[in-house]
């Protein structure tokens, strides 16, 4: 089968760059989308709109390349098309919660017409001849709380539980840095440990892990059955790490580290206490002690200094973020998180989220970052009297290595004429 990739130029604040360069999953986007279609596309071609495609008799498959979807979606829609004989449009349920509770916010690719929401993925059995009907795809949304919390800080006020609808089958339309983080970790990790959990309602599934941690001496949910380790991996026997996680090569993992459906990338080092849940750590990453992530992912080369916690955050590609900068995630005056969104602030249908950091950004020690603000690429941030606490969007110009010349500034950085 062909496939027609329909280029989106569009570029995603803060980092300056198109969605499909993005890492989702340890992975630029462009290379997700490819892996995951190996198995039903040989050949490709790139076209900036619908209008360039030409007519011909082949199977088509024809997507914009700002989509997240994920093996079991693609596997489902491209098997049901297939059936069908005839032309199909990607479509979803109006009461499908995964869509429109998560996927819905801060973008226009996913859109209602009639009865369902359509988006830019569409199969074609016979060359484009034919207007594509709609095919609805179940999501199987399961609703996942993970912690108890007061219900004020609640999206489920029944149970007071952070409430997200995790996909078994997921997709999104990446238009805002929110899409991104909910591709990693919310549609990511999080659904990848959702199918697991219906995985494990199986005896085959449960003799297998069962086995295994007898074997190995270790806990079902710490055995290689639902714990994948890469190639010459240093994991110290204190560390604990639970499942589905997955491991690459050459990663050290020290002391009393605790992972907990994760996915590391090859060459990181997450040293001693430091703590990872439901997060995404790239290629070449470093943590130092003490670290804490929750459904957060960096993008590769990057680094998060010791006792700096990041809670539902996103950072980009060789960043570093210093000792103690805490990104807050709860919005403690009583109003919807709004985060920028084509020019003007848009809220992003959370309660609780966290900050987003742009492509080779530094920032400094000891700060405070208020929930949905974000930093722009290549922005260096430094603590003084006067910024302890980022309370708005700070943009490239605002960055203070643009300042370092000034006499103030120096001195205070360098006190003894350095």
């Amino acid at each position: 089968m062909k496939k027609i990739i329909i280029r989106d130029k569009t570029k995603i604040p803060p980092f300056n760059e198109p969605a499909r360069g993005l890492r989702v999953l340890n992975k630029p986007l462009w290379l997700y989308q490819r892996d995951v279609l190996a198995k039903y596309c040989t050949m490709e071609i790139e076209v900036d709109s619908f209008d360039e495609i030409t007519v011909d008799d082949e199977e088509v498959l024809v997507y914009r390349n700002n989509l997240f979807f994920d093996e079991p979606f693609i596997d489902a829609f491209i098997t049901a098309a297939r059936a069908s004989g005839r032309a199909r449009q990607v479509a979803f349920a109006l009461d499908d919660k995964a869509i429109v509770t998560h996927a819905l916010p801060l973008q226009d690719g996913i859109r209602k017409e009639g009865d369902v929401y359509v988006a830019d993925l569409w199969y074609f059995p016979h060359g484009i001849r034919e207007k594509p009907e709609p095919l609805v795809i179940d999501t199987e949304p399961q609703e996942k709380g993970f912690y108890h919390i007061p219900t004020y800080m609640a999206e489920d006020i029944r149970h007071g539980d952070v409430v997200y609808y995790v996909p078994l089958k997921a997709f999104l339309s990446i238009e805002n840095w929110v899409h991104v983080l909910m591709a990693n970790s919310p549609f990511g990790v999080f659904a990848i440990g959702a199918r697991m959990e219906k995985e494990a309602d199986k005896f085959s599934f449960q003799l297998k892990a069962f086995v295994r941690a007898l074997l190995e001496h270790k806990q079902v949910l710490s055995s290689s059955a639902v714990v994948r380790v890469g190639k010459n991996v240093q994991i110290d026997p204190t560390a604990i790490i639970k499942g589905p996680s997955f491991i690459g090569d050459n990663v050290f993992i020290g002391a009393g580290a605790m992972i907990d459906v994760c996915i590391i990338g090859n060459n990181v080092t997450v040293m001693q206490g430091s703590q990872l849940s439901l997060s995404v750590v790239s290629d070449g990453c470093y943590i130092p002690f003490r670290a804490a992530l929750f459904m957060s992912a960096l993008m590769e080369n990057s680094m998060v200094a010791q006792n700096a916690c990041l809670q539902l955050c996103l950072v980009g590609r060789d960043s570093f973020v210093g000792a103690g900068v805490t990104f807050t995630d709860f919005n403690v005056i009583p109003k919807p998180l709004r985060t920028m969104h084509k020019g003007e602030l848009q809220p992003i249908g959370r309660n609780v989220w966290g900050g987003c950091v742009g492509h080779h950004c530094r920032i400094g020690a000891d700060l405070t970052i208020y929930p949905c603000r974000t930093i722009e690429s290549d922005t260096v941030l430094i603590r003084s009297d006067k910024r302890a606490v980022i309370d708005k969007n700070v943009s490239y110009e605002e960055s203070d290595h643009h300042h370092l010349r000034d006499e103030h500034l120096h001195h205070r950085l360098y006190p003894r004429g350095q």
